[in-house]
């Protein structure tokens, strides 16, 4: 007897009384996750994620993602960037080892400038690439919606949209059939 006669789950499906992580849909196009996420916020669901292989204009606010902060961030790092990069420079030349060199002024600005800039860029890029990753909670080994099938081509061409099961709203068949009415190439259960 088959695993599906036999009610069995089979692979990529969990058994309806497994712990579930929520219900993944998975799409064609970037109109068809945005608009399916569009429509999953007026239903009244919240806390749901959507992947996709590229930035797709207006999906951080359908899903309700707030504004990202990490360019605040980043400005408050070249500004101490630029201040320690000067403040280094002047204190070696002025205070703590000036050299009187053919009468040259101890505090000439322009000379400070390059590395100044180049301090600037490193504080900056620096604070940019572990926000990044702090913000995107990476590295992250594992994750309950790398067990969708077919979700490694999130990384391509494929759009996904995953109600979780700690959503308020969330009810196993209720929110299924919303999925597939938003027009899916597939809706699956995903297992934690």
């Amino acid at each position: 007897m088959s695993d599906v006669a036999s009610g069995a789950p089979t692979a990529g499906t969990p058994a309806a009384d497994a712990p579930l992580h929520g219900l993944a849909a998975e799409y064609a196009s970037p109109e068809q996750v945005l608009a399916a996420a569009t429509a999953a916020k007026q239903a009244g669901y919240r806390v749901m994620d959507a992947y996709s292989p590229y930035p797709v204009e207006g999906l951080d606010e359908a899903i309700g993602q707030p504004p990202s902060k990490l360019g605040y961030l980043v400005l408050a790092a070249a500004l101490a960037g630029a201040f320690l990069g000067y403040f280094m420079q002047w204190y070696a030349t002025v205070e703590f080892y000036p050299l009187n060199i053919g009468g040259r002024p101890l505090h000439s600005w322009p000379n400070f400038i390059v590395i100044t800039f180049e301090v600037t860029v490193l504080l900056s890029a620096l604070t940019a690439a572990f926000g990044m990753l702090v913000r995107n909670g990476l590295p992250r080994p594992y994750h309950a919606i790398f067990n969708t099938p077919g979700f490694e081509r999130a990384t391509r061409d494929r759009f996904f949209l995953c109600i979780e099961a700690e959503d308020p709203s969330f009810e196993r068949r209720a929110t299924r059939a919303f999925l597939e009415d938003t027009g899916p190439l597939a809706v699956t259960e995903v297992a934690r």
